[in-house]
């Protein structure tokens, strides 16, 4: 895929990658350039390239082309747009066949973005709005629908093509966090609701529950199978839920994202689409790989010097992005001006990512 849309000026795109041992989660992983000035909210794969967007605090959605070859991999900055007045993006996603992004943040407007086309003011196009801050976006392959979870305790669907949205519905609380897989759409909202909905043809809400943790959500992830999903608190724990009953397996929870008498939040939860596996990043710095059938840590990677705001793994599931940046956990007070904000690039081997029998309990 070709881009039209030319990289912003250095002073725009700052982001050079710290060194030391530190940094990173592994030596040989690969510093994005020019990731933005600001908290890093997403990072995102298209479907059908090693094509990588992340969302910013300082406004931008920044896109690049990732090369790998033989497990060398480099970052090629390729096009950046930015939110009207530079207001913060929160979340970001991929149309299905990965030539536009979809953007949300507290401009309260959704927006699109089509790669390759230069918009207007660089300033992606406003397809939808809600009455509050948007947190989270998704697409809907089924439908081609947009789906966008706000603070005015509002989920709104949007055609592209038209100005209204085509359906809404009424969230008991605000939107923390939502994700969409074929069919599944799990919405987890203030006050530990965590809705499921069948989105194969117009929305039907399949289950309404209280979060199986004792406090706030921070994120969801539905697996790949449908089946289910996981979700993630601020006070270092995961719990794993089926929406499906699925013969020997049932919904438990585990700790996380602990050090000692510290405990952080978990702040992404993303599954590798190959093998039903998963990563969680936290406050702590750390990225762990895990194993929700044989119930088991996978590997546990040395913590890095900042927080991990997000992750992502690409389609193939050989290449995981992360972002290391400030995640507003601690509020302003905690906030250091000039902290870098990074994106690296792991290289996943097999044996880092693929389950390996049956264990009891968590390690």
């Amino acid at each position: 895929m070709a881009f039209g849309v030319a990289p912003a000026p250095a002073t725009q795109l700052a982001g050079s990658c710290t060194s030391g041992t530190a940094a990173s989660c592994a030596a040989a992983d690969h510093c994005v350039p020019q990731a933005g000035n600001d908290g890093i909210s997403s990072v995102i794969w298209s479907p059908t390239a090693n094509h990588l967007v992340s969302s910013n605090w300082d406004g931008g959605v920044r896109c690049w082309e990732v090369q790998e070859s033989q497990g060398q991999v480099r970052a090629l900055p390729k096009a950046q747009v930015n939110h009207e007045n530079n207001s913060p993006v929160l979340d970001s996603c991929f149309s299905a066949d990965g030539s536009t992004v979809f953007s949300v943040g507290a401009d309260k407007a959704v927006r699109m973005w089509q790669l390759g086309q230069s918009p207007p003011n660089n300033v992606p196009q406003q397809i939808g709005s809600h009455d509050a801050p948007i947190k989270s976006v998704a697409f809907l392959p089924t439908t081609n629908l947009i789906v966008s979870g706000g603070w005015d305790k509002m989920l709104k669907f949007w055609d592209a093509r038209q100005p209204n949205p085509v359906g809404t519905l009424q969230l008991p609380e605000r939107c923390y966090d939502l994700d969409v897989r074929d069919s599944l759409m799990v919405v987890a909202t203030a006050g530990r609701h965590i809705i499921s909905y069948n989105v194969q043809g117009q929305p039907q809400e399949h289950q309404r529950k209280e979060s199986p943790l004792k406090f706030q959500s921070r994120c969801i992830a539905a697996f790949p199978d449908t089946t289910g999903y996981a979700v993630g608190s601020i006070e270092g724990r995961v719990g794993i839920h089926y929406v499906t009953k699925v013969h020997g397996k049932e919904s438990f929870a585990f700790k996380c994202h602990r050090q000692d008498t510290n405990v952080y939040p978990v702040n992404c939860i993303c599954f590798h689409k190959g093998y039903g596996t998963f990563a969680t990043v936290g406050g702590d710095g750390i990225v762990n790989f895990w194993d929700k059938d044989n119930k088991q840590r996978l590997k546990g990677f040395p913590a890095i010097h900042r927080t991990i705001s997000c992750a992502s793994f690409n389609t193939q599931g050989n290449l995981f992005a992360y972002a290391s940046s400030y995640d507003w956990g601690k509020g302003s007070s905690n906030y250091a001006p000039g902290t870098p904000n990074e994106i690296w690039l792991h290289y996943v081997l097999d044996e880092e990512i693929k389950p390996k029998g049956k264990r009891s309990s968590y390690r």
